[in-house]
């Protein structure tokens, strides 16, 4: 485990310091905006709000911070989860630390005195961080939390959105939740900062359909490792997930841990690591179809190897096994033991079986958005790959437009698509890496806020046009300067001045 540094003598005062430092740091920026959005009101005089946020993680907040700072202050934060539990870091993420190296500035958005080695910094000191190897896992949720207070950003908790349906120009959202104020509200613009299921969900295979439940547990559910004290346990897969649920198993003192993994070699090479630079993170989306879909195909064909730390932390006990070339055929239960049977005509028997298979992206799956789920524009309405590049989990990713937002699949059958907005994972084969990973989240941000405000401004144009011509507020008072009457030369007996050129 890695350990905890020790927090400084005077750690409090200086978090109020950098606080004050970011304060400091807005004002001479002259941020955040003020509001000019022009206020709007339903035609019962219901309060339109012009962007709803779902989800108050890491996505949620640079997000609605970038909104905010460019004078979208009409908008509310709504997530799902209790207040400190938003995201998964919490939750079902299990890794003992951050993947991302350290000093990658995350959603500070351009604010050196907002990342998290000035917050860490500013707790345990300089030589501290310096000996500091990667981040622990609810550290960054400690920074989390800071930076939604620090920012004063007002998230509200416990409010799940249940159902969005086009009201005239606008969207209504039901809610429901113990932190609903309201059953419903309007908004103008409804942003899906929803993480890595947040246009889909949890990958559950066909071939646990007949098992029951308290056999088997995906590794985004909440799993009761300590149960598995002396138990043998099969985790499917080899990827960040489910190496990390394996070393909790065996870490709660699981009999042994068995991978079952479909590839017949281990995924060792992160090939998106080779290729990222700003140019990659502005040009991605600018790309023709064919190129979007080539580097994401390789890279999900390739597979993102599980980080060096969390591999061993598998491997350094003698009872963590490693199967390749084992795909899954069949799986029953025997009474409480499940028999699996792989694609190598081996038979293995365990106590229990966990999922480690990621998530799929279905926006279909999305039941809020009811029937018109079904108009998203998907890639595979748009592009067909040539032999050996075809991706059944990329066909599915939505096909955005270039601000985020979705496209109909029929025209003129769910227009109001395009006024939400996909920043999560799903984003990624349209527009790249910039809505749910940690390197990209404020060029992303800044993007989404960019391209919400001309939107927004563009639909307002005439009260904007109307705004200047009734704009009668004088710089200059009159007492600037004092008129003088030109007289002529010719009256005066004068001869007009005579001009010459060249040299």
């Amino acid at each position: 485990m890695t350990s905890q540094p020790h927090t400084t003598p005077g750690a409090a005062n200086s978090l109020d310091a950098l606080a004050k430092r970011i304060r400091f740091d807005l004002d001479c920026l002259n941020l955040p905006s003020p509001n000019w959005v022009p206020e709007k009101q339903s035609g019962r005089g219901e309060k339109i709000h012009d962007v709803v946020v779902i989800g108050g993680g890491m996505c949620g907040l640079v997000a609605s911070f970038a909104l905010r700072t460019s004078g979208i202050r009409n908008m509310r934060i709504f997530d799902r989860n209790p207040e400190g539990l938003e995201g998964p870091w919490l939750t079902y993420a299990r890794m003992e630390t951050l993947r991302s190296p350290k000093t990658l500035p995350g959603p500070a958005y351009g604010m050196g005195a907002l990342t998290f080695r000035a917050w860490y910094e500013a707790q345990h000191g300089a030589a501290a961080w310096e000996r500091l190897d990667k981040i622990p896992r609810p550290m960054w949720m400690e920074y989390l939390i800071w930076y939604r207070n620090v920012l004063d950003l007002p998230v509200e908790n416990e409010v799940e959105v249940t159902s969005v349906t086009p009201e005239g120009e606008f969207l209504r959202l039901e809610l429901r939740g113990a932190g609903a104020k309201e059953s419903s509200v309007l908004t103008r613009k409804f942003v899906m900062a929803t993480g890595r299921d947040g246009t889909g969900h949890p990958n559950i295979p066909d071939f646990v359909s007949g098992l029951p439940k308290h056999l088997w547990a995906h590794s985004s559910e909440d799993i009761d490792f300590p149960s598995l004290k002396g138990k043998r346990v099969v985790v499917i897969g080899v990827g960040a997930s489910a190496v990390d649920n394996s070393a909790e198993a065996l870490e709660a003192g699981a009999k042994e841990v068995r991978h079952l993994i479909r590839r017949r070699e281990m995924p060792t090479i992160n090939k998106m690591m080779g290729i990222g630079s700003f140019g990659f993170t502005s040009g991605y989306a600018a790309l023709p179809d064919e190129w979007r879909w080539r580097f994401m195909q390789y890279s999900f064909s390739t597979q993102t190897p599980s980080p060096r730390g969390s591999t061993m932390r598998v491997s350094r006990h003698e009872n963590a096994f490693f199967h390749f070339g084992q795909g899954i055929a069949r799986v029953w239960n025997d009474g409480d033991e499940v028999v699996i049977e792989t694609t190598a005509g081996k038979t293995v028997r365990t106590d229990y079986l966990i999922l480690g298979t990621g998530f799929t992206v279905d926006p279909l799956a999305r039941a809020e958005l009811g029937d018109a789920a079904g108009e998203i524009l998907l890639w595979r309405d748009r592009y067909t790959p040539p032999a050996g590049e075809e991706s059944r989990e990329l066909a599915n990713f939505p096909y955005l437009n270039a601000d985020f937002s979705f496209r109909e699949r029929t025209p003129g059958a769910a227009p109001w698509l395009s006024s939400i907005y996909c920043f999560n994972y799903g984003a990624s084969a349209s527009l790249g890496k910039v809505s749910g990973d940690i390197p990209g989240i404020s060029d992303g941000a800044r993007w989404l806020a960019y391209s919400i405000a001309a939107t927004l401004y563009g639909e307002d144009v005439e009260t904007h046009w109307r705004a200047m011509l009734d704009y009668e507020k004088p710089e200059l008072l009159g007492d600037e300067w004092t008129e003088t009457e030109l007289e002529d030369c010719a009256a005066r007996g004068e001869r007009e001045p005579t001009y010459q050129t060249g040299g």
